[in-house]
């Protein structure tokens, strides 16, 4: 493993350090109610190992190579991991097992942790082999959706967002045994925007997956930060991740022109008009919901999801309200979303990006 960051220095280590303490008091009080005493947090050099749990030292060690190479998201599944064997050692009292033994394994299945005794925690976004039936339908529809006729275009956008629907109702047993997992978007941020939130609520209702803000740290800047964690079957990740990104490019492409078509200056107005993009395209696909409702397709949700959710997050607080000053240019963003056509991303030599739409 060859690493991909500058090793840190003394004082962004010791940031480190205190951010794993932090991380792990919330772990032990959310899915164990405090029950455990604080260790000695450590950090060494492995390529193999991870992390360690030292009964004899007290001590939860985690590997300089892992934090790295690999986001907050992942650094965190492996202190879950470590801390687990923390449980079973200290709370439990179980020392005749072997160290991935039965109590281990059950605790981390109660938990909605990773039990794997070796390599990196699985985040639901590595490739798989081929792709489902449906999801080389649904890309075939989104291919149609970049029709120069307008009607063809919202009709194949509208048929690829019912696919969807009816796949996710016919596949509810089906979709408790693919399982589920999760994975993050985007980079961690200080402060979310109006728009992001919007998004997710988005992705919540209509592309079948739960999303949740998540606390999260850059290492090399040594700077905390909220990022959107979503949860659901891989399939479903992968379509909700497509649309995260396609809407977010959009929403800047759109904001972009727009300043120049009105000759703006800065982008003093483009917060609330990325929030009026994302609202306007939340509200077409509400009507198209609706039209699926009266055609007799109602979601009713996925228990098994939810209680996945609640394993991973046992303790999670509501969100927030958004305040919408309905300017001008938050008007003229909701109008400029309601016309968004979601459709197969095309790079300029004429191939399709993404492993989710690559099929045809």
């Amino acid at each position: 493993m060859e690493s991909t960051r500058k090793p840190l220095g003394e004082a962004l280590e010791r940031a480190l350090l205190l951010r794993l303490g932090e991380t792990w008091a919330e772990i032990n009080q959310n899915h164990f109610r405090g029950r455990m005493r604080r260790p000695v947090f450590l950090m060494f050099d492995s390529d193999r190992r991870l992390g360690a749990w030292d009964s004899r030292a007290r001590s939860l060690s985690i590997s300089r190579t892992l934090v790295g190479q690999h986001p907050w998201g992942v650094v965190r599944e492996v202190l879950k991991h470590e801390v687990a064997h923390q449980f079973v050692d200290e709370i439990l009292g179980i020392r005749d097992q072997t160290p991935h033994g039965p109590a281990f394994e059950e605790v981390c299945r109660q938990h909605g942790f990773d039990a794997l005794a070796n390599g990196l925690p699985v985040r639901g976004d590595n490739a798989r082999e081929g792709e489902s039936g449906v999801l080389r339908r649904i890309a075939r529809l989104l291919a149609l959706a970049e029709s120069p006729n307008v009607h063809e275009a919202e009709a194949a956008m509208k048929a690829a967002q019912r696919l969807m629907l009816q796949h996710n109702i016919e596949g509810a047993v089906a979709a408790a045994r693919e399982g589920y997992a999760f994975r993050q978007l985007g980079q961690p941020n200080g402060r979310v925007q109006g728009a992001e939130h919007v998004l997710a609520g988005l992705l919540s209702r209509h592309f079948f997956v739960e999303a949740i803000w998540v606390h999260s740290y850059d290492v090399a800047d040594g700077r905390a930060g909220r990022v959107l964690e979503i949860c659901g079957t891989p399939s479903n990740l992968d379509v909700a991740a497509y649309v995260h990104g396609f809407l977010l490019e959009t929403g800047e492409r759109l904001w972009r022109e727009h300043r120049h078509e009105r000759r703006l200056r800065g982008n003093a107005e483009r917060r609330r008009f990325l929030l009026g993009v994302m609202i306007g395209f939340d509200e077409k696909l509400k009507e198209g919901s609706a039209e699926s409702r009266r055609e007799g397709l109602i979601w009713v949700g996925d228990p098994a999801l939810e209680n996945y959710l609640a394993r991973r997050y046992p303790r999670r607080s509501g969100g927030s309200s958004i305040g919408i000053s309905p300017t001008e240019s938050y008007e003229q963003g909701r109008q400029a979303g309601r016309n968004i056509v979601l459709h197969r991303p095309v790079s300029s030599g004429g191939e399709s990006r993404g492993r989710l739409l690559s099929s045809s």
